[in-house]
Parts: C-alpha cells; structure tokens; sequence
C-alpha cells in the first residue's frame, strides 16, 4: 500500500449526495492532499477544513478563503440525501451509532452528526432532523509513529497514551504503531490487537480491514473498548494492545487488567496541554493504574501528528507538570509530522 490521499478524500465523499459530491470530486489535488474534514451544514455554505485553513466552495464549486453570498450552500435535501448515504440507505440499522453522534464508513472515515435529541427515559435514544455533518476523513500516512517509537524505544511494553486536540493526529499514529509493531519494522515482529470500537482504526469492512495494520495485528472491531481489552487478553494473547480513546471507568479497569496480564497499552485521550490531561479525572485514573508509563502529547490539528513532548507518566501525577523523558534541547516536533 501507499499514502494516496487524493483517493482517500474522494472515497470519504463517496457517501455524499449526487449534487454536491461531483463538485467535491472536482477539488485541486492539493487541497484533496490538506482536507481533514468535509462539513455540511443545512442552508450555509459548503466548506473544507484543511491543515491550512478553512475553505468553502463558491457557486462554480471552486474553493474560496472566505464564503461568498451566492456560494455553493448545502440544502435540507442535501442534508437528508446524504444522511442516507452514509447509512447505507439503512438508518434503522445504524440507531445504535446515531444517538452516539457518528457513523464510521468503510475505510474508517468518521462522520459527526449533529441534530435535534429524541429523549427516551432519559437518555438520547436518536437523533431526528439532521443539521449538520462533519466527515473526518481517516489518512494511512506510513512512518508517522516513528518518532513516538524512537521516543519511548525499549520501554514501549511499559504503556503509551498519546494526548493530543481533536484533530491532532491520534488515530492515524495509532494505526501506525500496530502496523511498524506488527510488521516488525521497530524490532522483532509482535503480535498485536487493536480494539476498534468504532471503526476508525482498521476501517474494517465485511471483515476484511481497509488499513493496513501489518501481518500480526487481530482487530476485535465494533468491541466496546473494555470488554474488547479483556477478550483481547482471554483469547489472543497479544504483546500490545491498542485501542483509541480510553476513558470510561470500564476502560480503566480493563487498562489495569492489561497491566496485570503483561501485555502493553497503547491509547489515546483528549487533552491539548499537560494541565487539561490532569484536569480529566478519566485520564488520571489511566495513569493511575499503573498501564501507561509515558505520556506522548502532540502539538494540534495545525500540526497535527507533530510530538510536542513526551513525559513519564508517574512524574506527571507526582509534580504536576512533569518532566520531558528526553533532554528538552532535543527537538521532538521536527520528526513526526501527518499531512
């Protein structure tokens, strides 16, 4: 496989309806190359989030810096049509994800959903009246965990959780540590399970994973994240771990269990400074179990992928702030960036 991000925007639009997919097929090749998410919102323009910026599509289709009054505008219809597009035309099927706010489509794109809240006991059974979509659109950019991985080096097995902003490179340095772990291209070949609780890692479709995750890595896909951890270790018996976004209190006892049964976290955390992660009780309690031994905290989504700064884990809770593993003249962020 190669990075090919052109084909990776074009099969993210794919899902959209037939009027404004066309006119998103039709974008420069560079900006296909920058896109990090195609948004929809009911009657407001059209618009592309890219590395460098935001931009929207005026009445020819063409990309402009600033939205223009006759620009091109998503419709109600729009809206709706593509909806059912990314459900397949079977929303019944995807209630289950709906009311969690998103749907992940082949190749691990993931759509955020935003509408009016059907409460049912209490709690958000649905979703009705879609009013707008945001298609993140998943890259495989191979080498882009290389910096974590020499980072951390030898002490990998003691647990890793990435920090970073939404759309700071997460996910896309997650699926390449399974595949660099599980190819052995950082060492010897391990054996590898990543928990894809929605999708986004592996990209699986009818079971087959659209990433490549390398030759050793087993996906427990649509698992929730801590039940995925505890069948991962009853009955894979994996060197690491992976799964994305840990946070419930399910996930940390199952962190702990992994911890327990020798195996090496690696995860992710929404946090876009040292003082954030320790402000989130979910990721203290992470790093409490004993599961993560470093911290690896990313720049942001100007950057995104780019390593700001990776810590010890247990000098973070016991200073606060914590110290950087590395002598801090050393430059982390100029060896790892995602496009």
């Amino acid at each position: 496989m190669e990075n090919n991000y052109e084909s990776r925007f074009d099969s993210a639009a794919r899902a959209v309806c037939d009027r404004l997919r066309n006119y998103l097929f039709l974008l420069p090749t560079d900006m296909k190359e920058q896109a990090q998410e195609i948004r929809f919102r009911v009657n407001q323009p059209v618009s592309i989030c890219c590395t460098g910026g935001v931009y929207f599509l005026n009445r020819n289709g063409r990309p402009s810096c600033r939205p223009e009054p006759d620009g091109m505008r998503a419709t109600r219809e729009d809206i709706d049509e593509t909806f059912r597009g990314i459900c397949s035309y079977s929303v019944y099927s995807h209630q289950n994800e709906i009311k969690n706010g998103f749907i992940t489509l082949s190749g691990g794109h993931r759509v955020g959903l935003c509408g009016t809240a059907v409460i049912s006991n209490g709690s958000i059974g649905s979703l009705r009246d879609i009013s707008s979509i945001n298609i993140r659109i998943a890259r495989q950019v191979y080498g882009c965990a290389s910096a974590v991985l020499q980072a951390v080096g030898k002490n990998l097995r003691e647990g890793v959780l990435i920090a970073g902003a939404p759309a700071s490179g997460k996910t896309t340095i997650l699926r390449d540590m399974a595949r660099q772990l599980s190819s052995g291209l950082c060492g010897d070949v391990r054996k590898v399970a990543v928990v894809d609780e929605r999708g986004e890692l592996a990209g699986t479709y009818r079971g087959v994973p659209q990433n490549d995750l390398g030759p050793c890595c087993d996906v427990l896909d649509g698992y929730p994240k801590g039940e995925g951890i505890l069948q991962a270790i009853r009955s894979l018996s994996p060197e690491f771990i992976i799964c994305d976004e840990l946070g419930g209190l399910a996930d940390v006892e199952a962190a702990a269990q992994g911890l327990n049964a020798g195996v090496g976290m690696i995860s992710s955390v929404h946090a876009g400074n040292v003082r954030e992660l320790l402000r989130r009780q979910q990721a203290v309690s992470l790093l409490h179990t004993g599961a993560f031994g470093y911290v690896v905290l990313l720049e942001g989504s100007r950057e995104p992928g780019r390593v700001a700064e990776v810590y010890k884990a247990g000098e973070l809770l016991a200073q606060g702030s914590g110290n950087s593993v590395a002598d801090r003249g050393r430059d982390h962020s100029g060896i790892c960036t995602v496009a």
